[in-house]
């Protein structure tokens, strides 16, 4: 992944405020980025778990559910992975 590294200063009292520690607050400031860009839908799923820096898209999703943001999931989403799962099975018992 290509990255774009940036510095922002915040006041020490942020650690206490948050209960943070200062190891964390890179994962903290990226997953609140994903998060929020997800919420207003400029970034999908995908790119919002890549900004987060986890490892799954379900972790994304624990995320999103934490800070009270709801997937954008439709029926057509469920009907195409109703699919794929339909198309996995068959593939084992084949």
């Amino acid at each position: 992944m290509d990255t774009l590294q940036i510095t922002i200063s915040l006041p020490r009292s942020v650690l206490a405020a948050t209960g943070v520690r200062e190891g964390d607050l890179d994962r903290l400031v990226r997953e609140l980025i994903a998060v929020e860009l997800y919420r207003q839908g400029r970034i999908s799923l995908g790119k919002a778990t890549e900004v987060a820096g986890v490892s799954t898209k379900w972790e994304m999703i624990f995320a999103l559910a934490r800070h009270g943001v709801w997937i954008d999931y439709t029926a057509d989403d469920a009907s195409h992975d109703i699919t794929t799962l339909k198309g996995l099975l068959q593939g084992e018992s084949g």
